[in-house]
């Protein structure tokens, strides 16, 4: 990809909605990863390495669909039992 391919170039918000849009998106996203870190006492680099492993797979067998969840190792149960506390 070059540099003067459009699509390598960063995104530049012009539009005051886009740029209020962009904003609120990148200050929940820090909220919520906050929010994450004070539940857990976890980085969210950590919580991210431990948690985005984990998959769901449905599996399609003629008009049958199968779902598998995922093995869900001890530490990334922590994280998630962790999270989940404050939703009940």
């Amino acid at each position: 990809m070059a540099e003067s391919d459009p699509a390598a170039r960063p995104m530049f918000h012009r539009i005051r909605d886009s740029i209020e849009a962009h904003l609120t998106i990148v200050f929940t996203a820090l909220a919520v990863s906050r929010q994450a870190q004070a539940r857990t006492g976890v980085s969210i680099k950590r919580i991210v390495q431990a948690l985005r492993p984990l998959r769901t797979a449905t599996i399609s067998l003629g008009h049958q669909q199968i779902t598998a969840p995922p093995r869900i190792p001890e530490p990334a149960q922590a994280i998630l039992d962790d999270l989940a506390e404050g939703d009940h």
